[in-house]
């Protein structure tokens, strides 16, 4: 099955699921050492939520941390007074994405995704990123993958001791200037995880003004960002129509499921 969207053909089949699966009291991402997501039966005088122990159904209480233990999608209410949902701010349901590799950079001990090494991954391939936005202006997704990619972010455990990659300023600004509304990282943060709380890359995506908690003219609420994705080596960089999935929760951030179907040749 096929469909066109802005006179580009997108196989529906089949899907590529790129969020982590939470396997909750089972090995998960984390981030910031915040608790593990967990699953308990509940129970109610004599009612047992578990088949196991007697019930007459599964039905447990889950706890967990949208933004840490796994993938997400968080709106620009993660950064403002004002509680803003994601509910509210993502209106999109089928988006024409981009996906593109990079290899972030060393630098004074830490990895740093450049803005050079996201043009070289723009212009590179049949149909160039950067003419994709640009030119065509329908591209609204940018995915990002960054390499080594193994199976180990599956279960990565992120905080002082396993720093991951973060943008620079320079290549956040890039992003903005290609016009991206959705951005999609398999990293738990577009930022230094531990920043001092100054959050620039969300600032500078999100155009609200350096340590302010409010909204200014120009800020795009739209705009989402999802973070602990996980792409497959076998998917290659290219285009794509992205469904982004997530929970109707009504806060900033909400368990998301993003899903690629790629372009037609």
């Amino acid at each position: 099955m096929k469909i066109t969207l802005n006179s580009r053909e997108y196989d529906l089949a089949p899907p590529i699921d790129i969020s982590i699966p939470l396997r909750f009291d089972g090995p998960q991402p984390n981030a910031y050492g915040v608790g593990p997501a967990t699953a308990r039966a509940c129970e109610s005088g004599t009612l047992v939520g578990d088949t196991r122990r007697g019930g007459s159904c599964n039905f447990e209480q889950y706890t967990f941390t949208p933004h840490c233990n796994g993938t997400h999608t968080e709106c620009v209410g993660h950064i403002l007074n004002e509680r803003t949902s994601i509910l509210d701010c993502l209106q999109d349901a089928l988006i024409p994405a981009r996906l593109v590799s990079v290899v972030p950079e060393g630098t004074d001990g830490h990895l740093l995704i450049a803005r050079k090494s996201l043009e070289a991954a723009a212009m590179s391939g049949p149909r160039a990123a950067a003419a994709s936005f640009s030119e065509h202006g329908d591209v609204r997704a940018l995915v990002v993958r960054t390499l080594p990619n193994d199976e180990s972010k599956l279960t990565r455990s992120y905080g002082e001791m396993n720093i991951p990659p973060y943008f620079s300023i320079d290549a956040m600004q890039y992003i903005v200037e290609l016009g991206v509304d959705h951005l999609l990282v398999d990293l738990p943060s577009i930022d230094r995880i531990f920043d001092e709380g100054k959050l620039l890359n969300h600032r500078t995506f999100w155009n609200v003004a350096e340590g302010s908690f409010e909204v200014r003219p120009g800020t795009k609420i739209e705009r989402t960002i999802t973070e602990l994705i996980y792409v497959p080596d076998e998917v290659p960089d290219g285009e794509y129509l992205l469904n982004l999935q997530i929970a109707p929760f009504m806060s900033d951030c909400a368990p998301s499921r993003p899903i690629l179907f790629g372009a037609s040749t």
